[in-house]
């Protein structure tokens, strides 16, 4: 069901883009030179993204012997997964997350955080694992790449539209109405949707994760443990451009951290696991 839900929204930010296109009239010409920044936007994040990320947030990629019940953890849930082993990365930071990252599961590396390594015991630290696995099993990093790519290209749209309307190139009556739906609200839409692409995919995760890892209980209990620790330390993201691949929001507790979260409420998130454990028992 999760993955019918993405595969909608998507659709939904096609049909966006497509209406965004040609509610302002550009004309083949300019649509096509906003498609081709869009997608040139799109690869440079598909290739680079990851090594821009690790290096944003200080990642070191662990040596043999490092962490190894980590590594051991992660090895045997990627061996009963049929994956790859991926690069496993520590972040030398306060804040309590993890995160995957790499645009398939051959060139996947996920990472956690020292904070997170704090907060939660060692089972915990494994069904986090489990969690950001799943994502790499399920290639979400290639769909929130695609995601951002569409995004940015209605961003693009709406710059222009804006340029157009501060020009007085407008067209009167509807198309200005038009213009101006494309400049404010496509933009708002369009992040609207990413958002419910990424709570999809998170959901998924958690229930990906619990299998992997074969402890719902202990995904449950890690995400009460990184949910109470966020609140106190600053957050591992400033911008919020790479919120979406945290396993936890990292503005929780914040004023805007619910309203504008790329992550579903994690006391739904915990109620779904636990409900997952009883049928376990």
């Amino acid at each position: 069901m999760n993955f019918l839900r993405t595969g909608i929204l998507l659709v939904l930010l096609t049909l966006l883009l497509v209406w965004a296109a040609s509610a302002l009239g550009f004309g083949r010409t300019g649509m096509i030179v906003a498609l081709c920044v869009g997608i040139g936007f799109q690869l440079f994040n598909f290739f680079f993204s990851s090594k821009l990320v690790l290096k944003a947030y200080g990642a070191r990629i662990l040596e043999e012997g490092e962490l190894q019940w980590l590594q051991d953890g992660i090895r045997k849930m990627t061996s009963e997964a049929g994956l790859p082993m991926p690069k496993v990365a520590y972040v030398a930071k306060s804040a309590p997350n993890a995160f995957a990252t790499g645009r398939s599961p051959k060139n996947a590396v996920v990472a956690i955080t020292q904070g997170a390594l704090d907060v939660m015991d060692q089972r915990e630290v494994l069904a986090v694992m489990g969690h950001e696995l799943a994502h790499v099993k399920h290639r979400d990093m290639l769909t929130m790449t695609l995601v951002a790519g569409a995004v940015s290209v209605i961003g693009f749209f709406a710059m222009l539209a804006r340029w157009g309307a501060i020009g007085g190139r407008s067209r009167e009556g509807g198309g200005s109405l038009a213009m101006l739906a494309v400049a404010f609200l496509a933009p708002v839409m369009a992040l609207l949707v990413q958002m419910a692409v990424s709570r999809s995919r998170e959901y998924a995760a958690d229930a990906g994760g619990a299998g992997l890892s074969h402890d719902p209980e202990g995904l449950a209990s890690a995400l009460e443990a990184l949910h109470r620790g966020i609140p106190h330390q600053a957050p591992l993201t400033q911008t919020g451009a790479t919120a979406h691949m945290m396993i936890a929001n990292p503005f929780f507790g914040m004023k805007l951290g619910r309203l504008f979260s790329t992550h579903p409420d994690p006391t739904e998130r915990i109620r779904r696991l636990r409900a997952m454990a009883a049928k376990e028992v």
